[in-house]
């Protein structure tokens, strides 16, 4: 099982822009790579690395890019963003089995789910969707794919409310079960990469059971 220390940023504001937290994150000399394949047949594997860090009550998440096949053509809340280029980020904060399923495309368009598992995930209220916070490098107008050479980020901030089967005060101290991927289900060619290893036959995402360790320092 993975484990990642995910340290606070010092920051001037309770809400600073989405510019000054997408330079402090590249800042950080620490990443994470999503770059294991669990699955025959989908060798295929973008360049995929990650920032995170937290603040007074918020998440930060910065995913940088580097793909072959690039799409985004969901523009709605809660559409299928992973049949698109796609980001994504499954939580379970508490001991209790819910986890939070986040899935983000090239211009920000956002899924989110919350359950036990694949069968009880309900898709979340677009009204709680739209307190997460999102700047792309990719722009906000949706487009069909392009092949060569793609290189994009996307920049996250999520508010603790956004968690709202939970009571989240403060993160330090605390540790969540999570785990990060990136996919494309319906690009020329599929792909399926994630942080901690998921020992499924096939493609799924829905494993809290695989879930790695975010420690909050």
């Amino acid at each position: 099982m993975k484990v990642a220390e995910v340290q606070k940023l010092e920051l001037k504001s309770d809400r600073p822009s989405l510019e000054t937290v997408s330079s402090m994150m590249d800042a950080q000399k620490d990443t994470l790579m999503i770059d294991t394949l669990n699955w025959k047949g989908y060798e295929y594997k973008p360049d995929v690395r990650l920032a995170i860090a937290y603040g007074d009550d918020e998440i930060f998440l910065k995913y940088y890019v580097t793909e072959n096949y690039f799409k985004a053509e969901k523009t709605d809340s809660n559409e299928m963003v992973c049949e698109d280029s796609c980001v994504e980020f499954f939580v379970s904060p508490e001991d209790d089995g819910i986890y939070y399923n986040m899935e983000f495309n090239p211009i920000g368009t956002c899924l989110l789910g919350v359950g036990y598992d694949r069968a009880s995930s309900k898709r979340v209220d677009p009204v709680i969707i739209s307190k997460i916070r999102r700047i792309t490098s990719a722009g906000t107008k949706p487009f069909k794919e392009k092949t060569g050479e793609n290189t994009w980020t996307i920049t996250i901030a999520i508010p603790f409310e956004v968690f709202f089967r939970h009571k989240i005060k403060s993160l330090k101290g605390k540790t969540f079960r999570a785990n990060f991927y990136k996919c494309g289900d319906k690009l020329s060619v599929p792909h399926y990469l994630t942080w901690n290893p998921v020992g499924t036959k096939e493609p799924d995402y829905h494993q809290p059971e695989y879930f790695g360790l975010l420690k909050f320092v």
